[in-house]
């Protein structure tokens, strides 16, 4: 079975979340690291971007400084997502372009490590499934967003499982002016996105998803999660990255 370094729950600031993403993806591509698989979450909650967007054009920059919520652009493409901090989990992993898991047909790239959130959630009694391109539903709503890149021989995925479902937060930190927001628009969003503690009718707590995102992830893939730390060249290198790149407005907000 192949082993995995697990990098357990973390709390850290967007800037430097994806910069210790990046920071790994690097060490992989220069055979410091083994494969990771990694668990996060944000503080302060933040607003993240897909490579190719704009942020002022997706994100109400104002209301995030009013309210602490941090903004960055991300290596991996997709839409604007808000990274609640009380509402979810996210997860990367991080795989060199030669490891069995890795597919060269993108939609059946997002299958296969989709597969470890809809393991967790089966354990949890979710009934999820993989819904192309990138998504993991269940009763025909979204519970797991996911993007992808592939860079410097590596693939590098991460997702969020949403834990609770904020959609009046959601809809204020993206540029939807506020005389559209209507209860139609907020129900309508509640039909079609749904969160862990909705689908249980239980406040399942943070450590519940994690255990299970760890063992999702170990069982649907057939890998060996070996607890590790990271290394100091990681930490340092993605100190470099968030005072150089991901800190700095000509990255996030350069288009």
């Amino acid at each position: 079975m192949d082993e995995v370094r697990f990098l357990d729950l973390e709390i850290r600031s967007a800037h430097m979340n994806m910069a210790l993403d990046e920071a790994i993806m690097r060490s992989i591509q220069a055979g410091h690291v083994p494969p990771t698989l990694r668990l996060y979450r944000w503080q302060p909650s933040a607003v993240s971007i897909g490579t190719f967007q704009g942020m002022t054009e997706e994100v109400d920059l104002e209301y995030c400084k009013r309210n602490g919520i941090d903004h960055i652009r991300r290596l991996t493409g997709g839409g604007a997502v808000y990274h609640d901090y009380g509402g979810e989990v996210t997860y990367s992993i991080i795989l060199p372009n030669d490891h069995r898991l890795v597919s060269s047909d993108i939609i059946e790239s997002y299958k296969i490590l989709c597969a470890g959130v809809v393991k967790a959630l089966d354990i949890l009694g979710i009934d999820a499934k993989f819904k192309p391109i990138n998504d993991v539903v269940t009763g025909g709503k979204k519970i797991s967003g996911n993007a992808q890149t592939r860079r410097r021989s590596c693939v590098l995925q991460h997702g969020t499982t949403l834990l609770d479902l904020d959609v009046e937060v959601m809809f204020s930190v993206l540029k939807v002016p506020q005389e559209k927001i209507s209860d139609k628009m907020i129900e309508d969003v509640r039909q079609r996105v749904t969160s862990v503690r909705e689908v249980l009718g239980r406040e399942v707590g943070v450590d519940e998803l994690v255990v299970a995102l760890g063992d999702g992830f170990g069982e649907a893939l057939g890998i060996e999660l070996v607890e590790g730390e990271l290394s100091a060249a990681e930490i340092e290198l993605a100190e470099s990255l968030v005072e150089e790149k991901y800190g700095r407005d000509e990255w996030n907000l350069s288009r």
